[in-house]
């Protein structure tokens, strides 16, 4: 497989503030716009201090080098200091994912995560199970178009207007759309409009409108986050072309305009984004081991022992791991084409093959073949197991990464070095990926959704590219300055610390969230930044965290449903 080489000035060591200063001038380099707003204010308060000789030590070498080889983190023996040290876990292995593949890893010249260290995840098969693929250069990888965000049942998500998290299923064929009026009488919906307000209307057979009741706005905090096994299963029927979205008491949930599941998203550039998850060695291994019987751990690895059960296992079938101390490791990434892409050298690049559609419908494209392209790296979960006290975090470490021209930012605040907060405005100025230039809205508004096997536009929209937003532009409430800050300082310290014109220079960590000592997951307990999303993956599920999809059990894996802690853990097989 071949990949882009991006080449730049000789590399440097930085200081504290040279860092802060640094950041600013290759934001405005990098990215494709001069008008686009910087995505990391460089005078944030160094929350998170990494000095240089630290920083040094991530890389191979011991010395900062351009595009050099990065060495995971050492996540057996993590040091578990909230919340600094999860954010410099993230960072050193979104950068030891994509470094440059060492003779070690295979080599080949493309990147750790595309070396025989790791394996892709396969798409569902028709006995409804997953396969590891192995990574080798003769070997395309084979991308999907997103899948549909699922909740602890097995259905997908719907993030209604109040914030709460819903799942959806769709309404038995030949069931009536009945809704509760405000009366407490039930109604049968005929017909479906939208209000010029935007407001979605209902009419009954005679085309009055009805006074239909609606589920009551969460503002609550205990209840909007609350513990996942309590989540309501709503029914979604569409009527004249519109989703309608029904809770099991019949009272309407108001979802965004163009909320849908399955929802599909389009790049500025024209180009569909795909999708592709990975695991590493150690990963791979485990589950084949603890699949077959012969590991009896029914949690990801956390500690020596654990990881002994594994080499010893992987060992016995002529497996070595070049990085055993990464733990298990389980990534999904989102790609777009690369034709087309303002700036393209600042992107991480590959070849694959992804699906091609029959275009000429502005409102339904049907699927017609396939097609070898380069893409380009837009958006990057970085999920992973370590050790700790007392138990490590068997429910992972969950951090995401997002390329600086995505998409603008909403409104936030953080701390400058004075110790002021310093409100940044939303500015949607600027050539953005996921975003026109300037855009008032709506945000987060599917225009499409996948109707296996093909796309068809949600209305009021024609199949077309959608305007995104972060809503909380550092994976927690805006408003948090300080939790902000400790984020943003990360990013400076990383991002400043590289040598000038590293790709990987161009890549922002959001956040990252886990669960205090290791606790199973239960949707309500998570910490960090706790309300994270990739705009690229939940593009329109934005406002949940990570811990209310991927649903922590007493085993900390993932079950026969594709469900629990890891959605591809208990499909996958053996690998062999």
């Amino acid at each position: 497989m071949q990949r882009s080489s991006h080449r730049g000035s000789a590399a440097h060591r930085w200081g504290t503030v040279a860092a802060l200063m640094l950041v600013g001038v290759m934001l405005a380099v990098l990215v494709p716009a001069r008008k686009l707003k910087a995505q990391i204010p460089p005078t944030a308060r160094d929350s998170c201090p990494l000095s240089a000789a630290t920083f040094a030590t991530w890389f191979q070498s011991g010395t900062v080098t351009l595009n050099g080889v990065v060495k995971p983190a050492d996540s057996l023996n993590f040091p578990d200091i909230p919340n600094c040290t999860f954010y410099q876990w993230a960072e050193q292995m979104f950068l030891w994912m994509n470094s440059p593949a060492p003779a070690t890893y295979g080599g080949g010249g493309g990147r750790i995560f595309d070396s025989p260290t790791f394996y892709d995840v396969s798409p569902i098969q028709p006995d409804g199970s997953r396969v590891f693929l192995s990574h080798s250069p003769e070997v395309l990888h084979i991308l999907n178009l997103r899948a549909a965000q699922v909740g602890p049942h097995g259905l997908p998500v719907l993030m209604a207007a109040s914030g709460k998290m819903f799942e959806v299923k769709l309404a038995p064929a030949g069931a009536k759309p009945l809704v509760r009026h405000v009366s407490g009488q039930l109604v049968q919906i005929a017909h479906a409009r939208r209000a010029e307000n935007g407001h979605l209307v209902l009419l009954d057979k005679t085309n009055t409108v009805i006074n239909a009741r609606h589920v009551e706005t969460v503002k609550s905090k205990a209840l909007l986050h609350a513990p996942v096994t309590s989540t309501i299963i709503a029914t979604k029927f569409i009527i004249d072309g519109f989703p309608i979205f029904l809770d099991p008491s019949l009272s309407v949930i108001d979802a965004e305009q163009g909320q849908a599941d399955n929802s599909v998203l389009e790049a500025q550039n024209g180009s569909l984004v795909y999708y592709v998850t990975m695991a590493n060695d150690v990963y791979a291994y485990f589950a084949t081991g603890q699949k077959d019987g012969a590991i009896t751990a029914t949690q990801f690895p956390t500690t020596a022992a654990n990881l002994s059960s594994i080499t010893t296992f992987a060992s016995a079938h002529g497996k070595t791991f070049p990085d055993a101390n990464a733990l298990a490791v389980e990534v999904k990434s989102a790609w777009v084409e690369a034709a087309g892409l303002a700036n393209l050298s600042s992107y991480i690049t590959m070849t694959a093959t992804i699906p091609t559609y029959d275009t000429s419908n502005p409102n339904t494209w049907t699927p017609n073949g396939q097609k070898t392209v380069q893409l380009a790296l837009v958006g990057m979960h970085v999920v992973g197991s370590t050790g700790g006290t007392p138990g490590g975090h068997p429910e992972m470490i969950w951090a995401t990464f997002e390329h600086v021209a995505n998409a603008p930012r909403a409104t936030y605040s953080y701390i400058n070095t004075s110790g002021t907060t310093v409100p940044e405005t939303q500015n949607t100025a600027g050539n953005w990926l996921f975003c026109a230039n300037g855009s008032a809205g709506p945000f987060n508004s599917a225009h499409m959704q996948l109707s296996s096997p093909n796309i068809v536009s949600v209305s009021p929209f024609a199949i077309s590219p959608s305007d995104t937003l972060r809503m909380e532009p550092w994976g927690i409430a805006g408003s948090n300055a300080t939790s902000n800050t400790q984020v943003i300082s990360t990013n400076n310290n990383v991002l400043g610390g590289l040598a000038a014109g590293d790709v990987r220079g161009n890549y922002v960590m959001t956040g990252a969230t886990w669960t205090p000592f290791g606790a199973v997951p239960n949707g309500s307990n998570s910490v960090g930044t706790n309300l994270l999303t990739n705009t690229t993956m939940e593009t329109y599920e934005q406002g949940g965290n990570c811990f209310e999809c991927h649903l922590g059990t007493i085993s900390m894996l993932g079950n026969s449903s594709g469900n629990g802690l890891s959605h591809v853990y208990g499909l996958l097989k053996p690998l062999f």
